[in-house]
């Protein structure tokens, strides 16, 4: 088990970043608010969690503990891979999935790209008292670097979802006078969590 890493950012893609690792490049697959707080160049520290399929191996590098530890977790569930996990955490906290859970909240859940009602219910009742209490603050959420940033990052991360990208470049558009993006810097998560629920609806 490889708990975390520790290593120069080399590379940021929509759904990954690459650090140098004692000389080596380690591409780890990070949700939209992990790569939000990382830039090139800086010395960062993420925990990890490596999944083993048969055709490949697979490093997920999240900002804290806490968002590993609820990766982990979800992976419980039903119906509840890696790829549909980080898609969660790509919309909710560790904190507001604990709270959706604990309250049965099968909308906030079905914010998640991939998660219809049925397979709302099933992970709702699988991750029953498996989550822990609510913490009450949550993880960090992301925000922006640079001014305008949270417009691509929101954008990549809609893309990585699985939306078409004339629909992220609309439901960007229609986020762009919400006050996180006023902010300094603009929360990108409370954007994204935005951006999602107007494209639910639409």
């Amino acid at each position: 088990m490889i708990a975390f890493v520790d290593g120069q950012v080399a590379a940021l893609a929509p759904d990954a970043a690459v650090l140098v690792v004692g000389g080596v490049g380690l591409s780890l697959q990070c949700t939209p608010g992990t790569l939000a707080r990382l830039r090139v160049g800086e010395r960062v520290q993420l925990s990890t969690c490596l999944v083993v399929r048969e055709d490949s191996l697979t490093l997920y590098g999240f900002v804290d503990e806490d968002e590993r530890t609820t990766f982990e977790l979800l992976q419980t569930a039903s119906g509840v891979g890696p790829r549909l996990a980080q898609a969660m955490l790509a919309v909710h906290s560790p904190d507001d999935i604990r709270r959706a859970v604990a309250n049965e909240d099968i909308t906030a859940l079905m914010l998640v790209p991939g998660i219809g009602r049925k397979g709302a219910q099933r992970i709702a009742l699988d991750l029953k008292d498996r989550l822990g209490a609510v913490l009450g603050g949550g993880s960090p959420r992301a925000t922006a670097r640079q001014p305008g940033g949270w417009r691509e990052q929101v954008h990549a991360a809609l893309i990585g979802l699985g939306y078409a990208a004339r629909d992220a470049d609309d439901a960007v558009a229609r986020v762009a006078d919400e006050p996180a993006a006023g902010q300094e810097p603009p929360d990108v998560g409370a954007l994204l969590r935005t951006a999602l629920r107007g494209l639910a609806r639409s």
